[in-house]
């Protein structure tokens, strides 16, 4: 192998079931995970249901105001206790099998001839817990019986890539509405997803949009990989926008050198943010088989900009093409994994050298 190039993972690390089924243990069951938005769960009894790795977690909002994490499992005989993606429910939690009831805070509160058996304790069998986690405004979740560092795997990121937290939080994520909300099914395995998002080799070939607003990514080489430095809007751009048209007035915190540029940031294992003046784009990954990816990308918009009812199309249209186009690259890649071509797997020119610390990464974990 010539200095140029390096070696990617083999293919069969994108297809084989078992080094999924050893992901889903050792990578997404134990680093904190990205599942909703806070304000998707508006009231007391707002509920979400996520798969995590190969656990169904169940997001709830108390009465008291706060959010918490269980596993979506009856104590009783196993059955999946919500089976709605989400919802709301008036007073508590019950199984549709055998109506054990919860509190929402997880207590045992009810079942069938309960009274009879004074020796149930309510808190042992109540849902088992699951760590949680809230920041800018998003909830985050940790299966492991002892999570990592919050402050180190998820915020650290950002500061690595960015220099300090300061930087993401004079945008106030948290404050911020979803404008648009998209939802991807994307025939790749969630590798192949994240690499795309890492390097921009590709950005001149297949993405001409994004290409026209920040020109220097026509070059190959990703912004996001050196520290602190956002990609600039071209001189003739005037906003974030798929023509490059004027976007909405630049959020209240934005300082002056993040105006007219552009921050992407890689939290692994399944997060991208993307930091432009006027919204925020976030999208999460849910990993479902080997060779499938549920994607949610979240458009983020200042509240008067949502109340409004202004038309945030043009800014949703650059970020939607340059996804369409990156999972469409994905999925063409997807099949050539299983192609005794790719068996020792393919090449990373200098462009593309970081992409090698993430493999290292992945076979670390494994």
């Amino acid at each position: 192998m010539t200095e140029s190039l390096m070696p990617t993972l083999p293919g069969h690390y994108y297809t084989d079931p078992e080094i999924f089924a050893l992901e889903q243990s050792r990578i997404f069951e134990t680093m904190w995970f990205c599942v909703a938005r806070a304000a998707d769960l508006p009231t007391a009894g707002s509920f979400r249901s996520v798969d995590v790795g190969r656990e169904s977690v169940l997001i709830v909002r108390g009465r008291d105001g706060g959010l918490r994490a269980f596993l979506n499992i009856c104590r009783h005989r196993g059955a999946r206790l919500c089976v709605e993606e989400s919802g709301t429910v008036k007073r508590a939690l019950q199984c549709p099998y055998h109506a054990w009831t919860y509190g929402l805070d997880g207590k045992l509160i009810a079942a069938p001839n309960l009274t009879s058996m004074p020796d149930v304790d309510r808190v042992e069998y109540g849902l088992v817990g699951v760590h949680l986690r809230e920041w800018i405004g998003y909830v985050w979740v940790c299966l492991a019986d002892r999570p990592p560092a919050f402050e180190d795997d998820v915020m650290g990121a950002v500061t690595e890539r960015l220099g300090d937290l300061s930087a993401i939080d004079s945008y106030e994520i948290e404050d911020l509405e979803v404008g648009r909300r998209i939802r991807y099914d994307v025939r790749a395995n969630w590798k192949l997803i994240v690499e795309n998002f890492m390097e921009c080799y590709h950005c001149a070939t297949i993405h001409p949009e994004l290409t026209e607003v920040l020109p220097e990514f026509a070059g190959g080489y990703a912004a996001q990989y050196y520290v602190g430095h956002g990609a600039s809007f071209g001189p003739e751009i005037q906003g974030f926008t798929v023509d490059g048209g004027e976007g909405f007035a630049k959020l209240p915190g934005v300082t002056g050198d993040q105006d007219r540029r552009y921050y992407a940031v890689t939290i692994k294992p399944q997060v991208f943010v993307n930091l432009v003046p006027d919204h925020i784009i976030l999208h999460r990954m849910y990993p479902v088989a080997a060779d499938r990816t549920i994607v949610e990308c979240d458009w983020l918009y200042s509240k008067e900009v949502v109340a409004s009812g202004r038309d945030v199309s043009r800014s949703v249209e650059l970020f939607h093409r340059v996804n369409v186009q990156d999972f469409d690259a994905c999925e063409r890649c997807q099949p050539a994994m299983s192609s005794r071509a790719y068996a020792r797997g393919g090449v990373l020119v200098p462009s593309e050298h970081h992409i090698g610390a993430f493999h290292d990464w992945v076979l670390a974990k494994l």
